[in-house]
């Protein structure tokens, strides 16, 4: 696969001051942060905190209630919340979803080809005809695909249906169709979800080639603080729909308000921490 040569230091996705509203629940509330180009910028929090629905407004399923998102398109910036929902992929925006969201009853094959539908420049006639020109397009579709099948390790799996394959494996190829797009930016929504820990691990090693040997950035929702510690260069954590902190890895999961919404208030932590000492002591 091609690798996107990107400056880190430059904004791809900048929201500002998001919020919406479902009727009387306030989902999202004055959500403002950045995803630089060529980093995992994540964002977690509690069930309930607004995090996948950030997600939503991104990908114009919802409009928000205030605020906007702008993006760096491969034309230059554009404003994001004005952009119609079947635009987003051709902008560069890709997504995998908490439940996976395959055509079943398709090869594998079959689904990463359907992640090539952004980049058909082929008309109705020249496709009716088989003209010479697509062909040519059937031909590079298929390259790519097969690069990402190499990528990701799927070369066992390239003809069998989606149906009959692990969880694991079509979590795989959930976040193979989604390269097929050749996104800017890639949204992975809980990508551990259901995985046991050997494919965490794995799936861990992809996002760090994603963002390494592709260059792609990746804007992810993650539950599994073993995989946002591994993987992630900046954290934003979220309560009831407002930001509670953002920073590394570390320093979001250190924050008293991070604790607290995870685990309590700061002083139930620090007495748990004791009895688990105590109990330590005792049992020594």
């Amino acid at each position: 696969m091609s690798h996107i040569q990107t400056d880190s230091s430059e904004v791809l996705l900048s929201a500002r001051n998001l919020s919406v509203r479902f009727g009387g629940v306030l989902a999202v509330n004055n959500v403002s942060f950045d995803v630089r180009q060529g980093e995992v910028f994540t964002l977690i929090g509690p069930n309930g905190a607004g995090k996948t629905t950030v997600f939503n407004l991104i990908s114009r399923i919802y409009q928000p209630t205030q605020g906007s998102i702008e993006y760096l398109g491969p034309k230059g910036r554009v404003v994001l919340t004005e952009q119609p929902p079947h635009r987003i992929a051709s902008l560069g925006i890709a997504r995998t979803f908490q439940n996976i969201e395959l055509f079943e009853h398709a090869t594998v094959l079959q689904n990463l080809l359907i992640g090539r539908h952004t980049h058909r420049r082929t008309g109705f006639w020249s496709e009716a005809l088989f003209t010479q020109r697509t062909r040519q397009a059937e031909i590079e579709a298929r390259e790519k695909v097969e690069q990402v099948i190499d990528f990701l390790e799927l070369q066992h799996h390239r003809e069998s249906m989606v149906a009959g394959l692990p969880y694991g494996v079509r979590k795989v190829v959930e976040l193979a169709r989604a390269l097929c797009t050749e996104p800017r930016l890639l949204l992975l929504d809980e990508p551990s979800s259901g995985l046991n820990v050997e494919e965490t691990d794995d799936m861990a090693f992809w996002i760090a080639d994603i963002k390494n040997e592709l260059g792609i950035s990746v804007l992810m929702v993650e539950h599994d603080m073993s995989l946002v510690s591994k993987v992630s260069d900046r954290v934003l954590a979220m309560s009831m729909g407002a930001e509670l902190a953002t920073g590394s890895p570390s320093e979001v999961q250190s924050h008293p308000g991070v604790i607290e919404a995870y685990l309590g208030s700061v002083d139930d932590v620090s007495s748990l921490r004791r009895e688990h000492a105590a109990t330590g002591r005792a049992t020594a």
